[in-house]
């Protein structure tokens, strides 16, 4: 019976050898003891296996024997054999009736409701007449023996399946009309459902026959249709299985369904992105470029986009520098997707991309991209310069390309504005080349537009690559930024209304506050403006919160607070020319808090500001600090002045000689800030 699980084969059958002719003597070989398949008879007239006989001459030449018959040992003159026809086709028919009587013996016994040890001997039947003469195949066709087989896994027994699978392949091998009989009805579903269901044997057997399957073309799109298909086979070229043949049966099964460009496409889908890639590579200009529209689309994690930089970068570049217009747009747009990754990045700096992009995206003629392809271009730009990696920028600002920069920025709609402003933010992050956008703006006198976009409310994106551009600019650039700003308080106010939005502390409100933060301090025209605005109460306000734990924002808090503070220095250079600023300090108490922000350990700018904040605010005092108003003398000490006592003043501020306070003097000393200062200095 057919009971073990590795495959071998075991008959223990009576019943199968009812109606079947018995084996005539000159059937066998005398070598083998088998029924022959090619007999061939010698000069002697005794006949052998044509193989058998030949292996048996071999051996008697090795061994420096003169040949001979096997049987009666007589040396023979010649090799010489001549093929028994006759026999031949004798044993064939004798094979041929006892393999139909056994089809047809089987074929009682694949049925659900029979004895297990039946239905096992059965499958074992078939797959011996299949192996042993392959044009048998042609009577399991006939005799519909493929759909009982089938049946058989539906069966509760994984024995029972197991084997079913094991005889599927053995009759569908190299059979193109088995396979199609097969695949017919929900068979292929339910060998996908058997990968990941079936114990490990029955994984085995589904994913070969799978594999079988697919080398018919018409089968590979019935296979990727099912749902599962190919993120289960997939899974199984990726795993860490111990069965070997597994993995590899999966993998080749995968390799012959590469022939459809969609099964390519999902395999990609599911992280099996060689196949596309290969395509893109070799395929026909149709492929390539329904697999780089494809690639342009795909979700890539950042080891991906650099193995498909490494592989296709410069096909891709090729096809954005030369190819028809639906070409470079899906080679743009794939572009676009593997540059927002450092690693990937590199690779496409190091092989070119950088003139082809700028070549796009400035020129103008005939077969120049549409606004929304130089979009995709500015976005790749932007990408390529804000990774961080330190590459020569200085061909993105020579040759007046920082003024096309402008051009385009001040030509262009929102969504472009904003990809270009970002290469801007890209280059002025650059110690290098932010000199060379600096000359180029002061040129143009770009700055006033620029500072435009500050009041963009429509387009958030937009607004935060202003923002950090000019928060870039600024050490460079600050009086051109103050007097932009103090001409135009609806830009001051938008920057002051980002700064006190109550939410979590963003990017943009620590590049606004940066930007405020780097204007000349002494300019005392924005600081009223500033003022007018109502700018400090709201930064104190944000200050005190951060300092009590109410606002937070980890990731910029550091960069807002050093901002804000040295914003809300500004004020302590004002006292002089404007009474506000006084009253501001006196009402917020603002010495109180920079003697706190004394001890913010770490933080070595904001200790400076603050220490700076301080002087200007004891500078103050002497101004503030007044002698108390003494009671007039009585009547006699009026007249004579020997009978008065001169008023004892106490409580008066040794320093300034008069009635001081933290608060509304700014007295250092009254606010113990002296040793607080003093510790600054370190050990």
């Amino acid at each position: 019976m057919d009971g073990s699980w590795d495959g071998n084969e075991s008959d223990d059958s009576s019943h199968f050898e009812r109606g079947v002719d018995h084996i005539y003597e000159a059937f066998i070989c005398p070598l083998t003891k088998q029924v022959m398949h090619d007999p061939v008879t010698l000069e002697n007239g005794r006949t052998f296996e044509r193989e058998a006989i030949e292996k048996w001459f071999m051996e008697c030449r090795d061994s420096g024997r003169p040949p001979s018959c096997p049987i009666t040992s007589q040396e023979l003159s010649s090799l010489d054999v001549s093929p028994s026809i006759a026999l031949r086709n004798t044993i064939q028919e004798w094979r041929s009736r006892n393999d139909a009587a056994k089809l047809d013996i089987a074929r009682q016994s694949l049925f659900l409701g029979n004895a297990e040890t039946d239905i096992l001997q059965a499958l074992m039947h078939v797959r011996q007449i299949c192996r042993s003469i392959r044009s048998n195949r042609q009577g399991v066709r006939n005799s519909q023996l493929i759909r009982m087989i089938i049946d058989m896994l539906k069966s509760n027994s994984h024995k029972v399946r197991y084997k079913a699978l094991q005889t599927l392949q053995v009759v569908v091998e190299e059979d193109e009309e088995s396979k199609l009989i097969l695949a017919e009805g929900d068979t292929v579903r339910t060998l996908v459902k058997f990968l990941s269901h079936e114990p490990s044997k029955g994984r085995e057997a589904a994913v070969s026959l799978l594999c079988e399957l697919s080398k018919s073309e018409a089968l590979c799109e019935k296979i990727g249709s099912i749902n599962g298909a190919l993120i289960l086979l997939v899974g199984l070229t990726s795993s860490n299985s111990v069965n070997v043949s597994v993995v590899e049966k999966a993998d080749k099964t995968l390799e012959n369904m590469e022939r459809s460009e969609e099964i390519v496409k999902q395999m990609a889908s599911y992280g099996r992105l060689q196949p596309l890639l290969e395509k893109l590579l070799e395929g026909s200009p149709e492929t390539k470029l329904s697999m780089a529209s494809f690639l342009g689309e795909l979700a890539l994690n950042n080891d991906m986009k650099v193995h498909v930089a490494q592989t296709v970068g410069s096909s891709l570049v090729d096809l954005m520098r030369s190819g028809d217009m639906p070409q470079r747009e899906a080679a743009l747009r794939a572009l676009n997707k593997i540059s927002s990754f450092e690693g990937s990045a590199k690779v496409l700096i190091s092989i070119g991309i950088l003139s082809p992009l700028i070549k796009d995206l400035f020129y103008i003629g005939p077969n120049n991209l549409p606004i929304r392809l130089k979009e995709v271009s500015a976005t790749i730009l932007a990408n390529i310069v804000n990774i961080g990696y330190d590459f020569d920028k200085a061909t993105l600002v020579s040759e007046n390309r920082v003024e096309n920069l402008l051009y385009l920025i001040s030509n262009t709609g929102p969504a472009i504005q904003c990809k270009l402003l970002e290469v801007l933010v890209g280059l002025t992050g650059c110690p290098k080349t932010i000199i060379h956008v600096v000359s180029a703006i002061k040129t143009s006198g770009a700055i006033i537009s620029l500072v435009q976009f500050v009041e963009v409310r429509e387009n958030d994106d937009l607004r935060l690559a202003c923002i950090k551009l000019l928060h870039n600019l600024s050490p460079l650039m600050s009086e051109e930024l103050a007097n932009a700003l103090r001409g135009t308080a609806g830009q001051l106010g938008s920057l002051v209304a980002i700064i006190s939005e109550k939410t979590p502390i963003s990017e943009e409100q620590a590049a606004a506050a940066g930007l405020l933060a780097e204007l000349p301090e002494r300019d005392l025209g924005l600081t009223r403006e500033m003022l007018g605005v109502g700018a400090f109460e709201k930064i104190i306000s944000k200050v005190i919160g951060i300092r009590q734990g109410e606002i937070k924002g980890m990731r910029f808090e550091r960069n807002f607070l050093e901002g804000l503070v040295r914003i809300l220095a500004r004020i302590t250079f004002a006292f002089n020319n404007e009474p506000r600023a006084v009253n501001f300090c006196r009402e917020y108490n603002v010495a109180s808090l920079f003697i706190h922000l004394l001890q913010s350990n770490g933080q070595d700018n904001i200790q400076m500001v603050s220490a700076m904040a301080l002087e200007n605010l004891s500078l103050e005092s002497i101004n503030l600090s007044r002698m108390p108003d003494l009671p007039p003398p009585n009547y006699c000490g009026s007249i004579f002045s020997c009978m008065s006592k001169p008023h004892v003043v106490t409580g008066l501020c040794k320093i300034h000689r008069g009635i001081c306070s933290l608060r509304e003097t700014f007295c250092l000393v009254e606010g113990e800030a002296v040793e607080k200062l003093v510790a600054l200095f370190g050990p």
